[in-house]
């Protein structure tokens, strides 16, 4: 099956598997749909690790100095909890649609320790965000996982294994480097990879730079420096929007207020949240998160 009709097949599927608005479950954990119909201006977003491809519409991630699209020609992948600013192309005709891939640093090494032959990083840091074009392989195994998709018992027997055979793609291709610093912990990239995971799955725990730098092994300067360099944020601020992030989706899926929210999250000062959240997202907290509410989870 040739590039184009890859294409319209992923749409086919998509459009068969993924009803309503925003981030969507599948039979299995690890993967989710993505849909809309709508186009969603620049705003605040936050991915955890996976491997996104995007069938049909486009979203344009800004992070940084940088600006990355991921289309249909061109997947994306995330090797750790980044918070970013994403736009999203869709309309009622034609809306996105989308696959994410959830990767684990224990997938990947599994993986690794099989693998004889990988791409040569060229000297070249691993990134926590990256596109790059969406060849034949990659396609044709996300075809295979969709229509897996279909059925419970295709879904349970070849479904986890076609998950493993796209993370063996995207290891073999131009972004290995970046899923392979996932089972690099000793690297500079994978101790700042393993704050950012504690940092996301941790978030209401008091933290102070001391302390961070001292569990990734890096002097408090190294630390932020590198931090930063990976990141794009401070570490402080970095832990703000994730908190912020968190805060927005508990108020959106468990329709916990604004208070309740800022103290799962680990603010003890709500006015002190409110502001920082209007700041973030441009709305107060109640008012964001019943416009999500009617119209779409995060996506």
């Amino acid at each position: 099956m040739d590039l184009k009709s890859s294409k319209s097949r992923l749409v086919s599927l998509l459009t068969e598997l993924v009803q309503g608005e925003g981030s969507r479950p599948s039979r299995l954990p690890e993967v989710k749909f993505m849909r809309t119909t709508r186009h969603i201006p620049r705003a605040p977003i936050a991915y955890e690790p996976g491997i996104f491809i995007v069938a049909q519409g486009r979203k344009t991630g800004y992070w940084g100095a940088k600006k990355i699209v991921f289309d249909p020609s061109n997947y994306l992948v995330v090797s750790a909890p980044v918070p970013f600013e994403c736009e999203t192309e869709g309309n009622p005709e034609k809306p996105l649609l989308a696959v994410k891939i959830g990767v684990t640093p224990a997938a990947v090494t599994e993986l690794l320790m099989q693998m004889e032959q990988l791409q040569p990083a060229n000297g070249s840091q691993p990134e926590i965000m990256e596109a790059t074009a969406l060849d034949d392989a990659l396609s044709g195994a996300a075809i295979r996982l969709l229509e897996s998709l279909r059925s419970d018992d295709d879904v349970r027997i070849l479904g986890p294994q076609i998950v493993r055979e796209i993370i063996y793609h995207v290891l073999r291709g131009k972004l290995g480097r970046n899923l392979r610093a996932l089972a690099a912990p000793d690297s500079h990239f994978g101790q700042i990879s393993r704050i950012l995971n504690r940092l996301h799955t941790d978030y209401a725990r008091d933290y102070d730079i001391a302390t961070l730098a001292r569990d990734a092994g890096m002097s408090i300067a190294a630390f932020h420096t590198r931090f930063k360099a990976i990141t794009s944020s401070p570490p402080l601020q970095y832990l703000k929007n994730i908190r912020l992030h968190k805060a927005r989706m508990l108020m959106v899926n468990e329709g916990i207020n604004a208070s309740g929210a800022a103290l799962k999250v680990g603010y003890e000062s709500a006015s002190q949240f409110s502001r920082e959240f209007k700041r973030l997202f441009g709305n107060s907290p109640a008012a964001e998160a019943a416009g999500l509410r009617n119209l779409f989870v995060q996506v």
